[in-house]
């Protein structure tokens, strides 16, 4: 006799696969049908269109060595020798392994403890309640990264930061922060962590409270735990949700990257002892070329981001298409 867990977990098996495809006049009537719904995409389609794909032009840039007088067409072709200042350099490999470390990390770690908030907040009492934990857990989203460098700071000042006063309480010696960075790999994961994670988690709250209540309903019928529950019917049908957002992540890892290059710039205070441990692509590009202004070495290393980024994502995709056609993105 199967247990209440498994007789659920065949059902929520078999949700999963469900599949609605729609031919080219099916969606057109679709269209016709709740124009009004499409009609609110329009700003958010010409942002990307202008923002992402108009720029796309522009990547002959990388190419050239650029004169503005002269404009992008009658440059000089110079073929990959922008690419040179980047691939030539001592930092590339410290760059790179830094900016495919703390991504993953990152990522993986904001997966985890969001769907862990998430079905938490889902199990909380209460309308009210539940409302209240949201907004304090997304205050910290809000917040710039130049607020979090305060806040930090405050934190791990080597002479009047708290941490180091509650380790002189404990009769521990004071740790300068900035000046070891070692502990960076620490630091960086968690102030990303405590910044985003909410926001994260209320993205699959609106997931789960998708999922059909029946599920949760049959399985109380059977006698299954919350823990069973969560196990067996939310995790499940959470896992589409998170292979879209993680593939979409990993689009962005080499192009600004899940840890934002604005944390890495300011909370490390472009500390030179700590470039070894917090220096990723972008920041090491800022600091190499705000003198120059040389846009054409920029668009190669920008060139580089993407499609590193984008072979990425073809490959993860490549392989959940292998696991579960259904979980893929395309």
């Amino acid at each position: 006799m199967s247990s209440p867990s498994h007789t659920v977990a065949a059902s929520v098996k078999g949700e999963q696969k469900k599949t609605r495809v729609l031919s080219p006049m099916t969606f057109l009537r679709e269209i016709t049908k709740h124009w009004a719904f499409y009609a609110m995409t329009v700003p958010a389609l010409l942002v990307v269109i202008i923002f992402n794909y108009l720029p796309m032009f522009g990547v002959v840039i990388a190419f050239k060595d650029y004169n503005p007088v002269a404009g992008v067409w009658a440059s000089k072709w110079i073929g990959f020798k922008n690419f040179e200042f980047f691939f030539k350099s001592d930092a590339l490999w410290r760059v790179t392994s830094n900016t495919i470390f703390y991504n993953l990390l990152i990522m993986v770690l904001v997966t985890s403890i969001s769907i862990v908030f998430a079905i938490s907040l889902q199990e909380t009492g209460g309308r009210f309640r539940a409302g209240i934990y949201k907004s304090l857990m997304l205050l910290p989203f809000f917040l710039s990264w130049i607020v979090g460098d305060y806040i930090v700071y405050a934190l791990l000042n080597p002479d009047q930061g708290l941490l180091n006063h509650i380790r002189g309480m404990f009769g521990y010696a004071a740790i300068d922060w900035y000046g070891e960075a070692s502990h960076w790999r620490i630091i960086m994961p968690m102030a990303y962590l405590l910044k985003n994670v909410g926001f994260t988690s209320v993205i699959y709250v609106a997931a789960i409270t998708g999922i059909s209540s029946d599920y949760y309903e049959a399985a109380d019928i059977d006698g299954a735990s919350k823990l069973q529950k969560a196990r067996f019917i939310t995790i499940p049908l959470l896992i589409p949700v998170v292979i879209i957002l993680s593939l979409l992540s990993l689009g962005k890892i080499f192009n600004g990257g899940l840890g934002d290059w604005n944390a890495f710039f300011t909370l490390p205070r472009e500390s030179g002892i700590l470039f070894p441990a917090t220096d990723v692509i972008d920041t090491y590009v800022f600091r190499a070329l705000r003198g120059s202004s040389d846009i054409g070495m920029s668009s190669a290393v920008g060139l580089y981001q993407a499609v590193v980024g984008l072979v990425m994502v073809l490959a993860t995709n490549y392989l959940v298409k292998k696991y579960d056609s259904e979980s893929s993105l395309f």
